[in-house]
């Protein structure tokens, strides 16, 4: 059946999710190998599961902003296309699990009607930029950066800048110093401030988490607002050039950063600038204000927040008021976070919430980065009636964001790469938590984090108390095992820190873990020492004495074998592959690659989008000498290796060029100049001819050497 697309949808949407059914088919129908379709789809937002036939779809909500008609609509197409319910993310995404491929075409058009997106959501991309929950109503915000949020959103998605980069790239916006949107651990972090009565920020470069887990570099203390987007184009377009191609696990910004050093990358950023699509980017500071969204503020009265004493839920009510509610900076309005266990939430209660959202708050809802979620513009009456209408739906839990409160990804439940379960795990830790430390629902400073593996989707690495899924051998068998990070997070100087791995547990023994140091911190620590002041002031032996003893595996009984949540015995799996081996002509497919850019360049020249014109026909250069290089079996990496393997591998032939540099002067010369329509038709003309002799040459090498010899491609996936 058709696609259904309504007016709603963007004519660059139309065409996204009509490619997207036209992949699909295609690869029914084995015109396009595994490799290639698994590239092309998780851009899209299709992602596949742990489990055959099946696949994650990630919803991109720009700095978790979303509406209770919005909210409603993903509820409803979780119902329909898959399991009823919404997983909240760190990076304030929503996920559906257990989703057709067939069906993805439908639900995309589906959520663009109601105004969201799937494109780059996965894939080596931009991803989705997240942003303080609490901005736009942040008491202590220099100003707020919902805008600068949604702006850097919207000016790189579709941008041929970041399409087909070495790996993904992450961007935040935290709305004060606190940097609550862990800036520190992104590609690019920006914090907001003002200096000389102007606004800007500070940015931070180089961050990142996985099995190498780095802080990021300050490269500068403030930079102007206007000069925001424009740089962090320079530093995409650095990335892309000079990054890691072929070695996964070596192709995230930070370590291009760590191998060029801070100053050498801020200089390669600064010969890319004639080439900005703009040398000066203003965001539309009104947009999203809160004055546009709730205009009508009521007059500071004396209204005092508590519960009535007589009231059988009194007490949660209490807690309730002191941790998941707060004033905002607008005087006499309040906002409400709540607390979601495993950031999962079921279709019928997002509708009722939508409806909550409705009738007593403004209708912008926050995902939050610790997977819950975050209303605003509440009136200090009705908040005992909010309170009772989210405890109806289970969820009024108090402790948002505290140490009771666990942040956790999917785990061995879908995901592919994870190796042990995280949902059990945190469900034994936060009852065992709720049982033994109840006061733990006051403490904020003691952050925990769970992750199934060790690349970090549960942000293990940034946790006061990290863990993450891992395995021990004993002998002849295997069972779950955590590796137990700590000193992670913020200190008392609002550091942010990377944690230290300590030592590696069975996973059963995980509640044990966190009961030794919760105890040894309340019998050890000082008064108002911050868990990471306290960890660094111990350190990291005396931990790991501490917990030595769990790791014992002579002590051992046989539920140890049994992964959290699970009944069988527990083997090591990591599951099924996004592709098996396939056999594909190489080169052919980079052809092919190839002139799609040059369709795609054409396109923007025809529309007279200069600069996004010269970055295709750039990438057709590129992909075209990539593939003649490996018609020569040369290996390729970075593109600027590539222009330069190409200069020397075919210097002197007529076919390209006699002299050596003559390639790469041309192929550069992209930030060399002003984006112009004249040089964007040079540029293009050049490219298409390079790419004609490209095809031309590899038909004359078949014609002598015989049909190429198919080759094995396989490829890590994606996370």
């Amino acid at each position: 059946m058709a696609i259904q697309l309504t007016d709603n949808v963007s004519k660059a949407a139309k065409r996204d999710i009509v490619d997207l059914e036209n992949k699909i088919s295609s690869f029914r129908s084995g015109d396009i190998a595994d490799e290639a379709f698994r590239k092309f789809r998780l851009t899209r937002g299709v992602y596949g599961q742990r489990q055959p036939g099946v696949q994650m779809i990630r919803i991109k909500l720009p700095h978790g902003r979303i509406s209770a008609d919005q909210l409603t609509r993903i509820a409803d197409l979780s119902d329909k296309y898959a399991t009823g319910n919404l997983h909240a993310t760190t990076r304030q995404d929503i996920q559906l699990h257990f989703v057709k491929l067939a069906d993805s075409p439908q639900l995309w058009a589906d959520l663009e009607d109601a105004g969201i997106t799937l494109k780059e959501a996965c894939g080596n991309t931009v991803r989705n930029v997240t942003g303080s929950a609490r901005a736009g109503i942040d008491p202590i915000e220099p100003f707020d950066i919902t805008p600068y949020a949604y702006s850097i959103f919207d000016y790189f998605l579709r941008n041929p800048i970041c399409q087909d980069m070495g790996r993904k790239f992450k961007i935040s916006v935290s709305s004060s110093e606190k940097d609550s949107a862990y800036g520190y651990m992104h590609d690019v972090g920006l914090i907001p401030r003002i200096q000389d009565g102007k606004r800007g920020f500070k940015v931070l470069l180089g961050g990142g988490l996985g099995a190498q887990p780095f802080s990021a570099q300050t490269a500068t203390e403030f930079l102007e607002e206007d000069q925001a987007i424009p740089f962090i184009e320079g530093v995409i377009r650095v990335f892309d050039r000079y990054g890691e191609r072929q070695k996964r696990h070596k192709a995230r910004m930070k370590y291009l950063l760590n191998d060029i050093g801070l100053d050498e990358l801020l200089r390669r950023v600064s010969e890319e600038t004639p080439a900005l699509r703009n040398k000066a980017y203003s965001v539309n500071s009104s947009q999203f204000s809160a004055e546009s969204l709730y205009p009508a503020r009521p007059e500071v009265s004396n209204y005092t927040l508590a519960a009535d004493p007589a009231s059988p839920d009194s007490q949660k009510l209490t807690t309730w008021f002191k941790t998941n509610v707060f004033e905002q900076k607008q005087a006499g309005w309040y906002a409400v976070q709540l607390r979601v266990l495993l950031g999962d939430m079921h279709s019928d209660t997002a509708r009722s919430l939508a409806q909550l959202v409705k009738q007593y708050a403004a209708d912008d809802i926050r995902v939050t980065v610790n997977q819950g979620y975050l209303l605003r513009y509440i009136r200090p009456e009705d908040l005992v009636a909010v309170f009772h209408a989210l405890d109806a739906l289970g969820l009024a839990d108090p402790g948002f964001d505290t140490t009771a409160d666990i942040t956790t990804c999917p785990g061995t439940d879908t995901c592919n790469l994870a190796i042990s379960s995280s949902y059990g795990i945190t469900r034994a830790l936060e009852t065992m938590m709720h049982e033994e430390f109840p006061d733990l629902v006051f403490n904020d400073d003691i952050k925990i984090k769970i992750s199934g593996c060790m690349n970090g989707c549960g942000q293990h690495s940034v946790a006061n108390i990290g863990y993450h899924g891992s395995s021990l051998k004993n002998g002849a068998y295997v069972l779950p095992a955590l590796q137990v990070l700590l000193g992670g997070g913020f200190n008392g100087k609002g550091e942010g820190l990377i944690a230290d791995k300590v030592i590696k547990i069975p996973a059963k023994r995980g509640p044990d873990s966190l009961r030794f140091l919760l105890r040894d911190y309340e019998a050890n620590g000082f008064d108002g020492e911050y868990y990471s002041d306290y960890y660094a002031r111990q350190g990291k032996n005396y931990f790991y004495q501490l917990l030595k003893p769990l790791a014992d595996l002579k002590t051992l009984v046989d539920s140890d074998y049994i992964d959290w949540d699970h009944t069988e015995q527990y083997v090591t799996e990591v599951g099924i592959g996004e592709c098996a081996s396939v056999l594909i002509d190489l080169v052919a497919t980079t052809l092919t690659e190839a002139s799609e850019k040059l369709g795609w360049a054409q396109e923007a020249l025809a529309e007279s989008r200069w600069a996004d014109a010269l970055y295709h026909t750039y990438n057709v250069f590129i992909t075209g000498a990539r593939a003649a290089l490996m018609s020569r079996d040369v290996p390729t990496n970075t593109q600027h290796g590539i222009v330069s393997d190409f200069d020397k591998t075919f210097v002197g032939e007529s076919d390209f060029h006699q002299h050596e540099g003559d390639f790469k002067s041309l192929v550069f010369s992209i930030n060399k100049q002003e984006p112009s329509e004249t040089f964007a038709r040079q540029f293009m003309a050049k490219a298409e001819a390079f790419l004609q002799t490209v095809q031309s040459y590899r038909e004359a090498q078949i014609e002598q050497e015989g049909t190429p010899e198919l080759r094995e491609l396989t490829q890590a996936q994606d996370s």
